[in-house]
């Protein structure tokens, strides 16, 4: 592996501090990402105790709208493709708090979540999605079908990335599949985190950044193919993507490889093109500093909005703390009351917008950047102005 961009001994991106204080004890591992030079897998090569990520967390997929309506159309469109019915079960890895399998339930299918954090498993099954509060692997895979039985269709949203063994976590889902049953992954596309600089998606959660052609070979270890690949818009550019058995379908689809192509002339499965986005990186660092100070001297106000991890490598990557945001304001009630890691920067209520009224807002989150400011109209009716940060820093007007 070949590293080639080092963001810094960074604090991890979801353990949110509850004091201002005690900086200098605040944990920080390493955060490089590395390209692997044998089969084109961008990853990052210090991996953190899963148990320590994610035994307790503070991400609830319910609080998007935009989410809301992606686990609609996702569930509709599965159900449809395979034609599910109520004897079909339904299983989906890191099922967070139910919201996707209670898309499902709506169709009348029945479901199973598997959930590491203890906290968010149990609001999954208050809100009565059944839930197991475990890590998935091959081994859990076996445990599970003792007690369910083998599933139509197993999904993992936003989870692959996630865990280290990707090969067991694969052929742990494809274990779970009944002979016609197929795998559903969605992922960040690595085409559009190198196009749009979206490097601060890069956290000690997410292991590995997907591309198709990696993933071929990554299936083919684990006993799948990759019977179709979709790209859909969420979380700034994702791939959807189709495995079967490959005991049942020996050949990859015409679509993923297709698209593998493409990757290889794009040059994606070269170093140099994410030698590039390094120096790219830097740039957008010192184009965002730029500006907040900038705005600073002119006696303009900026607030955050959201405090998501994406956010945190940010804001730690450029030494962005209070100086140059006072405060940042979140949806979530797990993170309200809490501050930013590393940078310390308050989270407080949305509220807290209209009662402040800052000059502008940088949005963290801008994957939801349209949801949010449709959310602020009356902040940009009032004047304010919304910073987009990534790929390069913008003034919305």
């Amino acid at each position: 592996m070949e590293v080639f961009l080092s963001l810094g001994p960074q604090p991890l991106a979801n353990a949110l501090p509850q004091s201002s204080n005690d900086r200098e004890s605040e944990a920080r591992y390493p955060l490089d990402v590395a390209f692997c030079t044998t089969c084109a897998l961008v990853q990052i090569p210090d991996v953190i105790d899963p148990q320590v990520l994610f035994g307790e967390y503070p991400y609830v997929t319910g609080v998007s709208t935009t989410i809301a309506e992606h686990n609609r159309r996702f569930a509709a469109s599965v159900v449809g493709r395979l034609g599910l019915g109520p004897d079909d079960l339904v299983v989906e890895l890191a099922s967070n708090d139910g919201s996707l399998l209670r898309c499902f339930q709506a169709h009348g299918v029945r479901v199973l979540g598997v959930e590491p954090a203890s906290n968010i498993a149990e609001m999954a099954r208050a809100a009565g999605v059944p839930t197991e509060d475990v890590f998935f692997d091959a081994d859990v895979a076996k445990d599970l079908i003792a007690k369910y039985g083998r599933a139509a269709a197993v999904i993992g949203n936003n989870v692959l990335a996630h865990v280290d063994a990707t090969a067991d976590f694969l052929a742990g889902m494809g274990a779970l599949l009944r002979p016609d049953g197929v795998a559903v992954t969605e992922v960040p596309y690595l085409r559009e985190f190198v196009d749009r600089l979206e490097y601060d998606t890069i956290y000690h959660e997410h292991h590995c950044y997907f591309g198709v052609a990696p993933l071929l070979r990554l299936a083919e270890g684990a006993g799948l193919s990759v019977e179709d690949v979709e790209e859909v818009p969420v979380h700034g550019g994702s791939i959807r993507v189709f495995f079967r058995l490959r005991s049942a379908y020996p050949e990859h689809g015409p679509a993923p490889l297709e698209m593998a192509k493409r990757e290889r002339a794009a040059g994606l499965t070269d170093v140099a093109r994410y030698r590039e986005f390094a120096r790219d990186v830097e740039a957008q660092r010192d184009a965002l500093l730029g500006l907040l100070r900038r705005l600073r001297e002119d006696g303009k106000s900026v607030a955050g909005y959201g405090a998501p991890a994406k956010g945190h490598t940010l804001l730690n990557y450029c030494g962005i703390g209070p100086d140059l945001i006072p405060y940042t304001v979140d949806r979530n009630p797990l993170k309200v009351g809490r501050f930013t890691p590393g940078t310390r920067i308050p989270i407080l209520n949305v509220e807290e917008i209209e009662a402040r009224r800052p000059d502008y807002l940088l949005i963290l989150p801008w994957n939801f950047a349209d949801e949010i400011m449709e959310q602020q109209a009356a902040f940009r009716a009032a004047g304010g102005r919304f910073i987009l940060p990534v790929p390069t820093p913008v003034i919305m007007e």
